[in-house]
This record gives structure tokens, C-alpha cells and sequence, in this order.
């Protein structure tokens, strides 16, 4: 599948189970945003952060290698430096299915995702495609489609 094809998209969105890494402890940080308004919008997600061990009553997982096996979708939301790792020890996990988070991606985890088969969004906020989209996910991708930007 093409990189941020509506496809892409969808397929991610729609399957509404994912790990979740990068998980942040700050509760401030946009992370925890995205955990809590995905919760309340029904997804089930599998947060990873060494360095938490729950997150809202919910187990989290101290490293890639102890989530449950069978996941095939993971969201990225680490710092750069970590997202290229992140990817290639999601691959060995099993997951074939990544979401670069806005501000996590670099040239090389992008060729990582591609050298290892992956389909995978990026340069995409998770938030504008999460159906019911509100607020000022709904503007911006308005502003998307106005200058032809949104993903076909």
C-alpha cells in the first residue's frame, strides 16, 4: 500500500486496536492527549514506555519485546531519535502496520519502515482521521482538502 493513501489511512484507523509507542509520563505532553481522547473514542491501545508501569488502570509495557504477540498495528510517538529502533523492533514483533506520528519521523525511519515491507502513514496527525473527528482536527482537515493536501 502507498504511504498516506485514504487506504493507508483507514486501514489503520479501522482496526481500532494498536500499540501505543512512546507513551509520554508527562501528562501534559500531546501523548497522553491522543491516549485519552482514543480511549474515549473506543480504541483499544497497548501503550509502551520503559519507564511507567500503568497508565489510567491499564497495564504499560516496559519495552516493545512484552507486548501480547498478534498486534499488527503500532502508533509511534517517540522522540526522534528513538523512532527508527522503535520501527525495526516493532517489525520483529510482528507488527506490520505503523503510524509516524507528526514529529517522530526521520529519513531513516521512514527507510526503515520501507526496507522492512511495512505500510505505514506519516506526516499525519492520527487525530484528523479518528472518526468522530472534533474541534481543531475538524479544521484542520478542512484546510487539508481546501489546498488539496488530504490524502486521495
Amino acid at each position: 500500500m502507498a504511504k498516506n493513501s485514504l487506504e493507508t489511512i483507514r486501514n489503520f484507523v479501522d482496526h481500532k486496536e494498536f500499540a501505543f509507542i512512546g507513551m509520554s509520563r508527562d501528562e501534559k505532553k500531546f501523548s497522553r492527549a491522543v491516549f485519552k481522547e482514543l480511549s474515549r473514542k473506543g480504541f483499544k491501545m497497548h501503550p509502551v514506555n520503559p519507564n511507567m508501569d500503568e497508565l489510567d488502570g491499564q497495564k504499560v509495557y516496559h519495552s516493545i519485546a512484552e507486548l501480547p504477540y498478534g498486534l499488527t498495528h503500532a502508533l509511534i510517538m517517540t522522540p526522534k531519535e528513538a523512532t527508527e529502533s522503535s520501527i525495526e523492533q516493532a517489525a520483529e514483533h510482528g507488527i506490520k502496520h505503523i503510524w509516524i506520528q507528526q514529529g517522530a519521523e526521520t529519513p531513516e525511519a521512514i527507510e526503515a519502515a520501507k526496507r522492512l515491507g511495512m505500510s505505514y502513514v506519516h506526516k499525519a496527525c492520527i487525530m484528523m482521521f479518528s472518526e468522530p473527528v472534533g474541534s481543531v482536527h475538524r479544521f484542520h482537515r478542512f484546510i487539508e482538502k481546501i489546498f488539496g493536501k488530504y490524502p486521495k
